[in-house]
């Protein structure tokens, strides 16, 4: 199969479920998904052994927990050869208030998501950025007030919809 493989309705809808409640029972997901337990089970280890499930995570109510304060954060690096890109990112792997980071197109070259206690806390670690010299050259916060909007789960039926469309049954879908 060229390393491909192939993903029909079924395991768009197993995936979608998954994604939705990743404790569900395989007999309520295999009703779910209208199969009965024990191929909807063999389906969902072929996903996860071809890396289309990649974990199982609870999801925190960090309100409940503590206040904290999340930021985007636009970054323009100073230089952009590819070491200047690796020697950035491979700082920012390293730290833990960073829930995110984009590589984008516009005018600048970062979007992280920085999660923090405080403002002062986030000024902190960007000060610490910045005093490490791993080539910022200038960079623009954005402090979350609200966030009436949070989705875990993407749309996989609006994503792969074109395909079903077209009368395809199966969506081809690289490793």
């Amino acid at each position: 199969m060229n390393g491909l493989l192939k993903l029909d309705r079924l395991d768009i809808a197993i995936l979608s479920h998954l994604q939705k409640d990743g404790r569900i029972s395989n007999v309520h997901l295999a009703d779910a998904v209208g199969l009965s337990p024990s191929p909807c089970l063999q389906r969902v280890k072929r996903l996860e052994a071809a890396g289309f499930i990649t974990g199982y995570e609870a999801h925190i109510n960090l309100a409940k927990i503590t206040e904290s304060v999340s930021v985007f954060t636009e970054v323009t690096l100073a230089g952009h050869r590819r070491e200047d890109f690796r020697r950035f990112e491979q700082r920012l792997a390293q730290v833990s208030e960073i829930m995110e980071c984009h590589v984008i197109t516009g005018g600048y070259d970062y979007l992280l998501r920085f999660m923090t206690r405080s403002i002062e806390h986030y000024q902190q670690v960007i000060e610490g950025l910045l005093d490490d010299d791993i080539g910022i050259e200038k960079y623009f916060s954005y402090i979350v007030i609200k966030s009436p909007i949070l989705k875990s789960s993407m749309p996989l039926q609006n994503l792969l919809g074109h395909q079903e469309r077209a009368g395809d049954e199966e969506s081809t879908v690289g490793r």
